[in-house]
C-alpha cells in the first residue's frame, strides 16, 4: 500500500518560512540596518511575532528548526522590526527563557546559527547571564566571542546597554553620556 508523501504542519511550515528568509538574507543583512530588509520582515512576519510574543508557539521548542525560528522572532525580528523604538527589547527576556530551553539543540547548527539561540544571552542586561554567555560562545561558537566579551563589558561597567536609552526613556548617565560620545558601544 502506498502513502502520501509526509507534508509539514502548517505550524512547522510556517517556522521553517522563518528560517528560510533568514538564511536567504545571510550575514550582510544579519546585522546591518538596512530599511528595505526592515520593512520586507516586518511585514512578512508579524503576525508570527505577535504569536510568539503570546507564548502561542511554545509547541516550536520541541524541534530545532522551529526553536531556531521562535528565537528569531523574539530576538532578531523586533531588532529589525521596531528598529529605534522600546519595542525592540520588548521581548528579550522571553527570547532567553526559550533560549535556554534550546541549548539542547546546539550542535545540531552550523556556527553562524548557533549564534542566533546564544543571542539573548548577549542581549540580557544581567551580569550573571553575559557570564553564562561568555561560557556558552567559548564553547560552541567561539568566532563570536569577540561580541560576547564586548556586551559583557559593557554589562559589568554600566549595569545596562546605555545606546538602549533613548529607545527606553531611560535617563542616560554622565559616565553613560561619555562612552557614548567616545564610540562606545551600539551594537
Amino acid at each position: 500500500m502506498t502513502h502520501p508523501p509526509q507534508t509539514a504542519t502548517p505550524a512547522m511550515a510556517d517556522a521553517q518560512a522563518v528560517v528560510d528568509f533568514w538564511l536567504a538574507a545571510g550575514p550582510q543583512k544579519w546585522f546591518a540596518k538596512d530599511t528595505h530588509f526592515d520593512a520586507e520582515f516586518r511585514q512578512r512576519f508579524q503576525e508570527a511575532h505577535f504569536a510568539a510574543a503570546r507564548q502561542a508557539l511554545t509547541h516550536w521548542l520541541r524541534q530545532p528548526q522551529s526553536a531556531l525560528a521562535l528565537i528569531l522572532l523574539l530576538d532578531q525580528y523586533p531588532r529589525n522590526a521596531f528598529r529605534d523604538t522600546g519595542h525592540m527589547f520588548a521581548t528579550d527576556g522571553l527570547a532567553l527563557a526559550y533560549a535556554r530551553q534550546s541549548l539542547a539543540h546546539l550542535g545540531q547548527f552550523a556556527p553562524e546559527l548557533r549564534n542566533f539561540i546564544l543571542l539573548p544571552y548577549m542581549h540580557a542586561e544581567d551580569l550573571p547571564t553575559q557570564d553564562e554567555a561568555l561560557a556558552l560562545y567559548r564553547e560552541h561558537a567561539p568566532e563570536a566571542m569577540p561580541w560576547a566579551q564586548v556586551h559583557r563589558d559593557v554589562i559589568a561597567q554600566f549595569g545596562r546597554f546605555p545606546h538602549r536609552n533613548p529607545a527606553l526613556g531611560r535617563q542616560t548617565t554622565p559616565e553613560e553620556q561619555a562612552f557614548l560620545d567616545q564610540g562606545g558601544f551600539s551594537g
